[in-house]
């Protein structure tokens, strides 16, 4: 499954990078998210509870930051597995653009599920996908946007 969209964030670039590598900011804007630590350099252990259609389930997982482009953006490769309820696989690009004092941040991700969740079928779990994303990028919009008054 593929996921795209991309964000105009009314902060500087440099600011919306920096919060892509705040752990504090990340775990506070992902839906569901119980913890987020770094564990190494650019790797982080999360637990994230979700609900896709009828299978809710704690996802314990990592996630590798790599390619890393400062300020422009940064390649994200994530495995999650919920026990009963399956599993899942990410790698997603992020690039961040300047448009005047907006910083646009658009995302590319491919993603496998396996388990239950496989069964439940790519629309619904897309669905979810997607309003799991507009929800991070409201909370982040906030997030930066507390910052950029100050």
């Amino acid at each position: 499954m593929e996921f795209k969209g991309s964000h105009r964030l009314n902060a500087p670039r440099e600011l919306v990078w920096e919060y892509l590598n705040t752990p504090e900011v990340l775990q506070a804007c992902v839906p569901g998210c119980e913890s987020f630590s770094e564990t190494a350099p650019d790797t982080y252990a999360a637990v994230v509870v979700a609900a896709i259609g009828p299978v809710k389930a704690k996802f314990k997982g990592n996630l590798t930051i790599g390619e890393r482009r400062a300020p422009e953006g940064y390649q994200i490769v994530g495995q999650g597995d919920g026990g009963i309820a399956g599993f899942g696989k990410m790698v997603a690009d992020v690039d961040l653009a300047e448009d005047g004092e907006v910083t646009v941040l658009t995302y590319t991700a491919q993603a496998q599920v396996g388990g239950k969740l496989a069964q439940i079928g790519a629309r619904m779990i897309g669905g979810v996908a997607n309003k799991m994303a507009e929800e991070f990028f409201k909370r982040f919009s906030a997030k930066v946007g507390e910052r950029v008054q100050i």
